[in-house]
């Protein structure tokens, strides 16, 4: 196992140090607010040009939808995950981990601002963007950015916020795998070098495009796409982050894991849940900010957020059916861990394909993510002999792997899936190559696992020397509550 960290690593560190040198920072920013100039001189341009087209002006209900959806991805962090993460904790560990991610998430937030959305969401190289938003510079109430289709926009401080929700969240999955034993300060370390160097990279290269409103013909689409972030170049479909968010997250905790080191007593001693109710209770709300998560990144207030929406709703029934009854099958009776479990893995794995599949292929994800979930977390926890507290590889890492190859099959028109839209033609183009999709997909889940995880295991071993990546034993014992934070949840 740990000769093929070790390769796996070592080809990911080429990998990342070849795609760093296509880095460049130039750069529009992503709202269509400075197209580029003909390359003409401007007498002769002004002397042939045709009246200029009105400005596009977002609609009221698509920005009235996408504020609500903002709001409904904060809820999933702040307080479903943090409940969810505090009930699987034992109990004289449940504040720290909620402090982890109130202050994640907000710490997150603050560096969103800063650079973050300008390096994910303007326009740089293929791998990161550039500077024209830093410190959100530029942007005004009459700012817009673009949607997915022609002559729609949004204003672009809610498309930024919205972005923002992601970043925070995706940030605080990753405290689940080295739960009970990590270093208050480590973690906040972590969270800013991880954030920089994966999650802006992974979100610039999977979502990043200019727009669709100077698609024209081929020859037009083609410079678009020329302009986007390396994977959306590819084709990969990511319609609310599988590989952004859930896999990007997951190879970073399984990693962090591995290099903070098992609990102490871990395999000797229980290590239950404290509080299922409190886990009842975080899976329910994820769920239900789930809809904002991925129905919002339609962008707008349409048919493809119905869809979403749907897709979300059935994906996730399916996978805590399928999760319950392969438990009740191999242990004997359903739990309500093993419901909540699934919920959150159905989630996950309808992520990728929410706006791209059909109801009926989101029923088949969501079964087989609570059937595939439950192996991460038991069979393949075993093989890798970790000691990923709160299981985030076998759910996220699992679930958003399955969600994002089973996109490229069930995205397929012939399976109900909406195929993928062409620019130039304005309608679905008719021909789909389920194998080449699927292959494009793994290319995206392959990219994010090896950049993710180089950099994770350079900002753990950095951090490790400078500061040390875990509590002492004895305060360890004690439980992070006293001795990180002085409080304690339950008062005897």
């Amino acid at each position: 196992m740990l000769t093929w960290m070790k390769k796996l690593l070592a080809g990911g560190a080429m990998a990342l140090a070849i795609g760093s040198t296509g880095i460049m920072v130039t750069s529009p920013a992503f709202a269509d607010e400075a197209k580029p100039a003909v390359a003409a001189p401007a007498a002769a341009a002004a002397a042939t040009a045709a009246p200029a087209a009105p400005a596009a002006v977002p609609n009221k209900a698509d920005t009235a939808w996408l504020l609500i959806c903002t709001a409904l991805v904060i809820l999933m962090t702040l307080p479903g995950l943090a409940l969810f993460y505090g009930g699987l904790t034992r109990s004289k560990n449940i504040l720290s981990v909620l402090v982890q991610c109130m202050v994640v998430f907000s710490l997150v937030t603050v560096l969103w601002s800063l650079y973050g959305y300008s390096f994910a969401f303007t326009e740089g190289g293929a791998f990161v963007g550039g500077l024209d938003r830093l410190f959100l510079a530029g942007i005004t109430p009459d700012s817009v950015a673009a949607t997915f289709s022609k002559g729609v926009v949004v204003p672009e401080y809610v498309f930024m916020a919205f972005q923002a929700a992601f970043a925070t969240i995706t940030c605080c999955l990753i405290v689940g795998s080295f739960a009970e034993r990590a270093k208050f300060s480590a973690i906040l370390l972590f969270v800013i070098l991880w954030f920089t160097f994966s999650y802006l990279p992974i979100a610039h290269m999977v979502w990043f495009w200019p727009g669709p409103d100077d698609i024209k013909d081929a020859a037009s689409l083609e410079a678009i796409t020329a302009r986007a972030g390396w994977l959306w170049q590819k084709g990969v479909l990511d319609f609310a982050g599988g590989t952004v968010v859930h896999i990007n997250a997951a190879i970073a905790g399984l990693v962090g894991s591995y290099v903070v080191g098992k609990r102490i007593g871990y395999g000797k001693e229980a290590m239950k849940p404290h509080n299922l109710v409190f886990v009842m209770i975080g899976a329910s709300l994820l769920w239900f900010g789930w809809f904002g998560f991925n129905a919002g990144s339609a962008l707008e207030a349409n048919g493809s957020a119905a869809l979403a929406f749907v897709n979300t709703f059935l994906a996730t029934a399916a996978a805590v059916l399928g999760w319950s009854f392969a438990e009740w099958i191999t242990k004997g009776k359903p739990s309500m861990l093993g419901a909540a479990s699934g919920c959150v893995a159905g989630l996950v794995a309808i992520t990728p394909a929410a706006g791209f599949v059909g109801p009926m292929g989101a029923l088949v994800i969501g079964a087989a993510a609570g059937v595939v979930c439950l192996w991460g977390v038991s069979g393949l926890k075993k093989i890798l002999g970790s000691d990923d507290s709160l299981d985030v590889f076998g759910v996220h890492g699992v679930g958003g792997i399955l969600g994002a190859l089973l996109t490229g099959i069930f995205a397929d028109p012939a399976l109900g899936g909406t195929g993928i839209w062409d620019y130039v033609s304005n309608a679905v183009n008719p021909e789909y190559s389920m194998g080449g999709q699927l292959w494009i997909q793994a290319q995206g889940v392959i990219t994010t696992l090896i950049w993710s995880g180089v950099v994770s295991f350079i900002a753990f071993k950095l951090i490790d020397m400078v500061i040390g990546l875990r509590v002492k034993e004895d305060e360890e014992r004690e439980g992070l509550d006293i001795s990180s934070h002085g409080e304690s949840a339950y008062e005897s």
